[in-house]
């Protein structure tokens, strides 16, 4: 079966998501953690891509970047994907394949759907049991994006700096984690990358999708998706 082609904008941010084969651990100790960490900050840079929100699961990894151009993502993560398991196989005395295939992706734009999207993606060891506060996890972006780390990789989204009012964007961004994420916006961001279909507002989706070939679809969960006609 022909894989389904991506729909990347440059300049529009990503969610993005990879997951072990067989949902087997990617990282077994805090070397794998900072390997994987030193080839992203070379590849992002190597590709133009602004990583605006990350988190490196036990199995799996979630990212929200930008591409500079169509192919960056890709090449980020074929580079990324063959760098990394040379080091975890070496390191771990193991061959073969270790992510479960190509990364799953969707659009995401828009205030909401991109803040939203950084909130998803650090609360997943909050989800996942592992923490009671995404900031008690060392392995995501939520110190640099809520002003406790740094880490040059990290680029502020425009959205991101919009938060910023009378407070500084940091402080108003630490205070969006006193709720969790609403329980629709979880769901329609999983079926959205796990679909490859935008989480976008209606005002993009016409002009960017619909005059390249998508048509919006109604009736599924979440919110209305659009497929190549």
């Amino acid at each position: 079966m022909a894989r389904a082609p991506r729909t990347i904008f440059p300049g529009v941010a990503l969610h993005v998501i990879q997951r072990g084969n067989n949902r087997n651990a990617c990282f077994h100790v805090e070397s794998d953690y900072l390997t994987y960490l030193s080839y992203l900050r070379f590849l992002t840079s190597k590709y133009s891509c602004e990583v605006h929100a990350y988190c490196l699961m036990t199995n799996h990894v979630h990212m929200l970047l930008t591409p500079s151009e169509p192919d960056s993502c890709g090449y980020l993560f074929r580079d990324l994907g063959r760098c990394y398991v040379r080091y975890f196989n070496r390191r771990h005395e193991r061959t073969g394949t270790l992510w479960e295939g190509r990364f799953r992706s969707c659009l995401v734009e828009s205030a909401a759907y991109v803040i939203a999207c950084h909130r998803y993606v650090e609360l997943n060891p909050v989800r996942a049991g592992m923490v009671d506060e995404p900031a008690g996890y060392p392995w995501s972006s939520h110190a640099v994006n809520t002003g406790a780390g740094t880490d040059p990789m990290v680029k502020p989204h425009a959205e991101f700096l919009a938060l910023s009012n009378r407070a500084s964007p940091h402080a108003t961004y630490r205070a969006l984690f006193a709720q969790p994420l609403e329980e629709g916006m979880v769901r329609a961001i999983r079926e959205a990358t796990n679909g490859g279909y935008p989480l976008a507002s209606e005002d993009f989706k016409a002009r960017a999708l619909v005059p390249r070939g998508f048509r919006i679809e109604r009736g599924k969960p979440g919110p209305r998706t659009l497929t190549p006609q």
